[in-house]
C-alpha cells in the first residue's frame, strides 16, 4: 500500500530484498508519493461517501487477501489465476450482498444528510439483486472448487452455506434495521462454514493419499 512504502522507505532502504523498490531508489520522490496517496484518500471518501455502489470498492478491498493468501502459502512459481480470479470475484459478490443490506440500516438518515448508497438506489429491489449477487457467489464459489479439485466435502460446506445465506436474506425486512444488522452478523457463518469445507477438504484429501498433515 501506498502509506506503508511512504513509512518504510527508510528501512527500505537498508534491506537487500527492498531497496530496488521505487521509493527506496528514488525512481518516485517522496513528494509524488505523498501526492498519489492524497489522492487515493480524495478519490476514496468519494467513493464511500457520495456513489451509490461504495460495495463494489469495498469487496475490491476486502477480498484481495485471497490473492496474497495463496502467494504466501504455495511453493509453485506461478498463481492459478484461473482458480482464484473466480474465487475473488465470487467474494466481492458476497461482500456486495451483505453490504448492501447492512446501508439499509441508515437510509433515512442517508436521505437527510444527502450521503448516496445502494440501499437508496435499490429500494425495494435490494433482495431480488442481492439473491443474484449471492448466486454468483455460490456459483463462482463451485466453479472455482472444481477448477482445484476439490471434493464432497468442499462442496457440502458450500451448499450448506448457500442454504444459510439465501434463506436468511429472505427472511430479512430491508424496512427494519434489526433485521439488516441481524443479516449482516449471520453472514459470518456462512464464510467458516466455507472455511471449514476447505480445511476438511484439504485434510481429507491428504489422508486418503497418505500425505502427511
Amino acid at each position: 500500500m501506498t502509506i506503508d512504502d511512504i513509512l518504510d522507505a527508510d528501512v527500505d532502504k537498508l534491506v537487500e530484498r527492498t531497496k530496488l523498490r521505487p521509493i527506496p531508489r528514488e525512481a518516485i520522490t517522496m513528494g509524488r508519493a505523498w501526492f498519489f496517496f492524497s489522492l487515493q484518500v480524495v478519490i476514496g471518501v468519494g467513493l464511500a461517501r457520495w456513489m451509490n455502489f461504495a460495495p463494489i470498492p469495498l469487496g475490491l478491498m476486502f477480498n484481495v487477501g485471497i490473492f496474497m493468501g495463496w502467494a504466501e502459502l504455495t511453493r509453485e512459481s506461478t498463481l492459478p489465476w484461473n482458480v482464484l480470479i473466480p474465487a475473488y470475484v465470487g467474494t466481492c459478490l458476497w461482500t456486495i450482498t451483505y453490504e448492501t443490506v447492512y446501508q439499509h440500516q441508515d437510509k433515512i438518515d442517508d436521505v437527510k444528510i444527502g450521503l448516496h448508497s445502494p440501499a437508496l438506489f435499490l429500494g425495494d429491489s435490494t433482495i431480488p439483486v442481492c439473491a443474484t449477487t449471492g448466486v454468483g457467489f455460490i456459483a463462482l464459489l463451485v466453479y472455482a472448487g472444481a477448477l482445484n479439485g476439490h471434493g464432497w466435502c468442499y462442496y457440502s460446506a458450500v451448499a450448506f452455506a448457500s442454504v444459510l445465506l439465501m434463506s436468511r436474506l429472505f427472511k430479512t425486512d430491508i424496512d427494519k434495521p434489526e433485521d439488516c444488522k441481524r443479516f449482516f452478523l449471520q453472514t459470518v457463518p456462512v464464510g467458516q462454514i466455507i472455511l471449514s469445507g476447505i480445511v476438511g477438504d484439504v485434510i481429507l484429501n491428504r489422508l486418503v493419499n497418505d500425505i502427511a498433515l
